[in-house]
């Protein structure tokens, strides 16, 4: 049975990969960090902080990887604005550190790395949806951090190391952080009808254009891309994007769409994102070309379960 070592299994995306990897034949170590124990239904759990080389480098020995996928990260935009040294340290540092470890450690397993669509950053303001072969030009220091990260996994793959880089456009589903804005607004309303919060339902941008992907359609794409191990000459960087772009503002409509509660829509100027860019849109043919992947779940279907997730997550907390 393949052994895949999972870093950020703590998080929004770790934790429902474990169980698809699973399904899908994997034996899971999950490995998440030094602050909280990681959670799930993994076959093997350990713990480091990434920017422990040391720690890291065992951590990889210890799991005796066939494959890896690398979503440990700092990736809240805001976050990264805050504390731009922690997220260097850890996107960049930490994957050096990951790399090192493989090559040192488990130099035949394959490495898969969520990079992220932030990285186009300018390159959006074309308005065309954008493929591979466009430039990185980040706006942002998750996104540049994410881009040097890349371009580290670049050099060990040219070294010998086997591996690919995904570049997944936004994703959203149940268990996501409310920093995140469909979670966002999946709360506020979930408590608006709860009585918990005044019907004033805080927001920021509603005029940007987003790809929007559900989770489960984007960890179904990293399974497929696991499969290239051993492939000869598969490409090194794909994007995952559902091809159907939509604004904030209509996302939000279709939440408020699902509730009966009678709710104001306010701008929050502390939602506002300095660098946000007006469209962003994705092209993921390569993808489809390479693997056969296509999303399968309608955005209607993921924002239904959203709000079913915040009204449950609600309730429990009464």
């Amino acid at each position: 049975m393949p052994r895949l070592l999972l870093t950020g299994a703590n998080g929004f995306v770790g934790k429902i990969l474990t169980g698809r990897l699973q399904q899908a034949g994997y034996e899971v170590v999950a490995l998440g960090g030094t602050v909280s124990p990681v959670l799930g239904s993994a076959d093997d759990y350990l713990s480091c902080d990434i920017r422990d080389a040391q720690a890291l480098a065992q951590a990889v020995a210890t799991a005796r990887p066939t494959h890896v996928i690398h979503l440990a990260a700092i990736s809240h935009v805001p976050t990264s604005f805050k504390d731009p040294l922690l997220t260097w340290q850890t996107n960049v540092i930490g994957s050096m550190n990951l790399l090192e470890a493989i090559k040192q450690q488990a130099p035949e397993a394959f490495t898969l790395f969520p990079s992220s669509s932030e990285v186009y950053g300018a390159a959006f303001k074309s308005g065309i949806a954008v493929t591979e072969d466009n430039l990185p030009a980040p706006l942002n220091p998750y996104a540049a951090s994410k881009v040097a990260a890349e371009y580290a996994f670049r050099e060990y793959f040219r070294q010998g190391l086997d591996g690919v880089i995904a570049r997944p456009f936004n994703h959203i589903g149940a268990q996501q952080s409310a920093d995140f804005v469909t979670a966002s607004f999946a709360r506020q309303i979930a408590l608006i009808e709860d009585g918990q919060q005044a019907p004033v339902l805080k927001v920021g941008n509603l005029e940007a254009i987003r790809d929007f992907l559900d989770v489960q359609d984007v960890c179904d794409a990293y399974i497929e891309l696991l499969k290239l191990k051993g492939s000869p000459d598969h490409p090194v960087c794909l994007n995952i994007a559902s091809g159907q772009s939509r604004k904030i503002r209509d996302v939000l409509d279709l939440l408020l769409s699902q509730s009966s509660a009678q709710i104001i829509v306010e701008q929050d100027p502390d939602r506002l994102r300095p660098s946000d860019i007006p469209i962003a849109a994705g092209n993921s043919t390569l993808l489809k070309q390479t693997t056969g992947w296509q999303p399968a779940i309608t955005l209607e279907t993921t924002l239904s379960q959203l709000l079913h997730y915040w009204r449950a997550q609600v309730k429990t907390a009464n």
